[in-house]
């Protein structure tokens, strides 16, 4: 049977690969900086998830995965606090440059 963080795990990487596949879209329309930062922030998330993944099989044991005060509890948290900050950071930079006024996910001219 699964552990349940492993499952949890690869749940997750689902909606954080869509996260980054987009962002990588968005990336090579042009490069700006609402575009790197959501990129990076798509990209910490992903550390996120394949930290946990190793947790869960007991890859790189020598992080010490889930202690505190570890290499691999700074490397979670720091790619958890990029991630929730520099993805919606961007996202916010690229819908105020657009004007504001409509969503950046529905293209007006269609």
């Amino acid at each position: 049977m699964m552990d349940a963080m492993l499952l949890k795990s690869i749940v997750a990487c689902g909606p954080i690969g869509l996260l980054l596949i987009g962002s990588i879209v968005f990336f090579s329309r042009g490069i700006n900086v609402s575009s790197v930062l959501q990129i990076a922030g798509a990209a910490s998330l992903m550390v996120v998830v394949i930290a946990h993944v190793c947790e869960a099989l007991h890859v790189l044991s020598w992080m010490r995965w889930g202690e505190e005060r570890s290499v691999g509890h700074y490397l979670d948290l720091t790619g958890a606090i990029l991630g929730f900050t520099l993805f919606p950071l961007g996202y916010l930079l690229q819908a105020v440059g657009k004007g504001g006024s409509q969503s950046p996910l529905i293209d007006s001219q269609a």
